[in-house]
């Protein structure tokens, strides 16, 4: 989910490439485990969620899990301010400077511009972004301040993989996705996973069928907001009606809702999470899960605070990929023996061409 506009370091930055802490004030923490560490001192790294929350089962809590294990390296207790609008990003991030938090980690693409002016506004403050290149679209130019992380994810190329595995596993010939809103770090997953559909049916002659988006109209299925399961109920109801059978939420909790919606349909539909291993965050599904899209934003917030709790936080855009292990997509675990070989073989080779840059995984490239 980005645009890959002056990307400034990649594989070899991934451990300061991606980061989200947590904090909140009192009434609102949320405890993580205690622990010692050497060196972290009176070091605090702090979150502002996304209005999602910070139990999504997605980008929001895998985040805060890399803060929570730094916490416990370090010796500090996280804390955690929940935004329920747009309305409450610029106060939570306030209120955690007003707390001395060190870190401040800020979650969600929609959070660009809160966290922006706070950092420009407070150049001694230390400002993490996970899934946002910060950018000025007035003026047509990146965002950068050297006291901000900017974390990114190339998603698009492990849903390029995920396309592929579910054109391969679908018996009706229709896959289905849809997102929560259409800006660049949800539709990133969506245009990866076209092209990945695209790939299988160039490669074995079938006419599998993509519903939810078109990366030629760059649009698709959308519900609104991240929050809402009901909507996303009633999306996946409409997606299994036109004859879906294996559907990728982009949506944060709104997800859980397609959960819900195939248990009541008793069909063999599957589900393809993405920001988190599914089987993980949402264990009770996963014999729903085929696979997720994932980004491992909980090992880069753990490096992110650890450098700088020991005063080598750098500033400026980090991506994660496939090639530096920033994305990836999960085990099959209950559907590892119903995945032919030959389709495993061929993702293996796919992950590497894409590596090799001998594939495009977003319309987006020249």
């Amino acid at each position: 989910m980005m645009q890959r506009r002056g990307v400034k370091a990649l594989a070899a930055l991934l451990a300061l490439a991606m980061l989200a802490a947590a904090c909140g004030d009192d009434d609102d923490d949320t405890e993580a485990g205690g622990g010692g560490g050497d060196g972290g001192g009176d070091f605090t790294a702090c979150q502002v969620t996304d209005t999602g929350g910070v139990d999504d089962k997605s980008f929001n809590e895998t985040a805060y899990k890399g803060v929570q294990d730094a916490g416990e390296e370090l010796g500090f207790e996280p804390r955690v301010l929940e935004s329920q609008s747009e309305a409450d990003f610029a106060p939570n991030i306030q209120a955690l400077m007003d707390q001395g938090c060190d870190l401040i980690v800020t979650v969600g693409f929609l959070l660009g511009d809160a966290t922006a002016d706070a950092a420009e506004q407070n150049p001694d403050q230390l400002f993490a972004i996970v899934d946002n290149d910060l950018f000025d679209a007035e003026a047509e130019e990146d965002r950068d301040y050297d006291n901000v992380a900017e974390l990114v994810f190339a998603t698009d190329e492990a849903a390029f993989l995920a396309g592929y595995v579910a054109a391969a596993m679908s018996e009706t010939g229709v896959v289905g996705t849809y997102g929560g809103i259409n800006i660049p770090t949800v539709n990133i997953f969506m245009k990866g996973f076209q092209l990945g559909v695209e790939q299988y049916n160039a490669d074995n002659g079938t006419d599998v069928r993509l519903i939810g988006w078109d990366n030629a109209q760059n649009d698709g299925l959308f519900t609104g907001d991240f929050e809402d399961e009901s909507k996303g109920r009633a999306t996946t109801e409409t997606l299994l009606d036109q004859g879906a059978d294996v559907i990728m939420p982009v949506a944060g909790p709104v997800g859980l809702g397609s959960i819900a919606a195939i248990e009541a349909s008793g069909s063999d539909a599957k589900l393809i999470w993405v920001d988190t291993d599914g089987c993980v965050s949402v264990p009770d599904a996963c014999d729903l899960f085929l696979t997720s899209v994932m980004k491992n934003m909980d090992v880069a917030v753990y490096d992110v605070a650890i450098a700088a709790a020991n005063g080598e936080f750098e500033g400026g855009t980090n991506l994660g990929t496939l090639e530096n292990d920033g994305v990836g997509i999960a085990p099959f675990h209950e559907f590892e023996d119903q995945v032919p070989q030959e389709v495993k073989d061929r993702l293996e080779e796919l992950r590497q061409q894409i590596i090799d840059g001998e594939i495009q995984t977003s319309p987006d490239e020249g």
